[in-house]
């Protein structure tokens, strides 16, 4: 049961951070300053940059969603 625990609460901790790299994206925190040189791979690269973020962001706590989330999934699964 805990390691079932455990899986879905990495999978809701995955859905929260690509939902945060969206938002963050769609912030425009991925546009690039030049600091880099500029260019198709900064921004590439940069949207790699966000995606971390975001996973860091969900390990200090996030929004909330992924508990959420993990709860929802909990109670499907209980529910089957």
């Amino acid at each position: 049961m805990a390691a079932r625990d455990a899986a879905l609460m990495e999978a809701a901790q995955d859905l929260e951070a690509a939902f945060l790299s969206e938002m963050l994206q769609s912030a425009g925190l991925v546009k690039t300053s030049e600091s880099f040189g500029g260019g198709a791979g900064e921004e590439q690269f940069g949207s790699f940059l966000v995606q971390e973020q975001a996973k860091y962001i969900v390990k200090g706590g996030g929004i909330g969603l992924a508990q959420s989330l993990f709860e929802a999934l909990k109670e499907q699964s209980n529910d089957h």
